[in-house]
């Protein structure tokens, strides 16, 4: 019996020893941390032999497109997941309505066009929800309903072109809200006042040519607003800002060329205003005055007139030759008219040049401007970087005002600012630009003639790059005169052939006779049948 001690003795070590957790085979597990991390690994969809424990689920970059019920219903305990960059084009209702403990979830960078109501269904603890560049095009109402302790919300990037009014209902915790490069016109009163605690509002890169009355007027706890990349904005309404109690408000980069000081009065709570980048050539005496909280002030950027310092002493001019010398205030009103005369400069032609263009390819935007005396032209790149004819790199203002881009890369998109300058002022002037990726190997020969038509339309700056086959006159006659051609000849060969057969016709005998005889076989019988030959006449109908 001696034998047996050391196998009782090693028993229950082995029944004891921890069993290490599964983990998929093509993706990285912590088990202290209870994730899986299965990023850009090429999956089609939710790989197998993920622990039910998981709290921590990363699915980034791969080829999933569509997520239905069920598909993550073994995994309940789950409170981070990411589903961003791949090509999601769907997601049904239910899809994570068993996950009771997820906090965040993010679907960035997919290719959803529309997110029905019922898909974020008994998601109660969510508090971060990404859904940004993706295709949306409409925020439908009720999309939120379940959410109640959202915090954060991104859905910029988007192609929205309207949110519901009552898209926005049942966000009662939001706390920050970031719409940008959308193509959105107006954001209703009514869609923003379902955010009743809503601290933090982004609205950037939108096409929005105005602030609605009381646009904001039931945001009561918005702290922060920021405007930022509003070409079409020139004006901002007097009530826009009534009954916020905003501490930073940011408006950069609009059309505006005046301080709002109507609208402003109502902020007796603001402690930052920035108003950087915006044409505003004055600043009225008082512009801030109630403004009493106020700490921070920026206005980088704007075209504001210098005030000219002579020390103390009289001008004098320096020329033209037969004035040189004299001072300023010596010299009658008829020479000043003569002399001293400044036009602010006014911008050609403001249509909004929108081009798309190829990774790779020369990007040209003209800006011409007249004024007294000649406008300096220079331009904001989306960057915010300052473009003149000094710069160097691949953009560059050429002398005649033109902004040049050599080899335009994805992160060149944006609008871009034309701003015309001299003593008498400026003008501003706007222009967008959208480069695409090269494409695809499989799609490169069958795009081949769009692509020409694109190279075609981005070299001359045309308004808007959407011209894939050109047609001139040319071509359409000579279409049209080989069709008549091949037509007259099918309809003459038809002609000649009837021409034929009517000369023919009524030179043929419909008679004819046939004569024969009976085939000779031997016996008696064969010989009593046989009678010589026969004929007979036939008639052809």
């Amino acid at each position: 019996m001696t034998w047996w001690l050391p196998v009782l003795v090693l028993h229950p070590l082995l029944l004891g020893a921890p069993r290490a957790a599964a983990c998929p085979a093509r993706c990285e597990c912590a088990p202290q941390l209870r994730s899986v991390v299965c990023h850009r690994k090429r999956l089609t969809a939710i790989p197998e032999g993920i622990p039910t424990e998981t709290r921590i689920l990363e699915l980034s970059k791969n080829r999933i497109r569509c997520l239905n019920p069920g598909d993550l219903s073994p995994y309940p305990l789950l409170e981070e997941l990411d589903f961003s960059e791949n090509i999601i084009s769907n997601v049904e209702p239910g899809a994570f309505s068993n996950l009771f403990n997820l906090q965040t979830l993010r679907l960035r960078g997919n290719q959803l066009k529309l997110i029905p109501p019922g898909v974020f269904t008994k998601l109660s603890n969510l508090t971060l929800l990404d859904i940004s560049e993706n295709k949306l095009v409409i925020l439908l109402d009720y999309v939120f309903q379940d959410l109640r302790n959202l915090k954060s919300l991104e859905v910029g990037d988007n192609d929205l072109v309207y949110i519901s009014q009552r898209a926005f209902s049942g966000l009662l915790g939001l706390e920050r809200l970031t719409i940008e490069r959308c193509n959105l016109t107006a954001i209703s009163a009514e869609a923003l006042s379902y955010l009743p605690n809503l601290a933090v509002l982004r609205l950037r890169h939108l096409s929005i040519s105005a602030l609605e009355e009381q646009n904001f007027g039931k945001l009561y706890n918005l702290l922060q607003l920021e405007i930022d990349n509003w070409p079409l904005l020139e004006d901002v309404s007097p009530t826009s800002f009534q009954g916020l109690n905003l501490t930073s408000l940011s408006i950069t980069y609009t059309n505006i060329t005046a301080v709002p000081i109507a609208a402003l009065r109502n902020l007796a709570y603001l402690r930052y205003l920035n108003l950087s980048y915006n044409p505003i050539s004055t600043v009225l005496r008082g512009s801030f005055k109630d403004l009493v909280r106020l700490q921070e002030l920026h206005i980088v950027g704007a075209l504001l007139a210098k005030t000219l310092n002579f020390d103390g002493q009289q001008p004098v001019c320096s020329s033209p030759p037969e004035i040189q010398g004299d001072a300023l205030r010596d010299l009658p009103d008829s020479v000043l008219f003569e002399f001293f005369t400044c036009r602010k400069p006014q911008i050609r032609d403001r249509r909004l040049q929108h081009v798309t263009a190829r990774e790779g390819q020369s990007v040209s935007f003209l800006c011409r401007a007249d004024g007294e005396p000649d406008p300096a032209i220079s331009w904001v790149s989306p960057q915010h970087r300052v473009i003149t004819t000094r710069s160097t790199g691949r953009a560059t203002v050429l002398p005649g005002g033109t902004l040049e881009i050599r080899f335009a890369q994805v992160q060149d998109s944006g609008t871009y600012i034309c701003i015309a300058s001299n003593a008498g002022g400026n003008d501003t002037y706007f222009a967008t630009l959208t480069v695409q990726g090269p494409p695809a190997a499989g799609a490169r020969h069958a795009n081949r003639t769009a692509r020409l038509g694109e190279l075609n339309d981005t070299a001359h700056n045309d308004t808007q790059v959407l011209l894939k086959f050109t047609l001139d006159l040319k071509t359409i006659l000579v279409s049209t005169a080989m069709g008549c051609i091949t037509f007259l000849g099918v309809v003459l060969f038809c002609f000649l052939l009837l021409f034929v057969w009517s000369r023919g016709r009524g030179q043929h005998k419909n008679n004819f006779s046939v004569e024969y005889s009976f085939r000779k076989v031997d016996g008696p019988v064969a010989a009593t049948s046989q009678g010589g030959a026969r004929k007979f006449n036939m008639k052809m109908i």
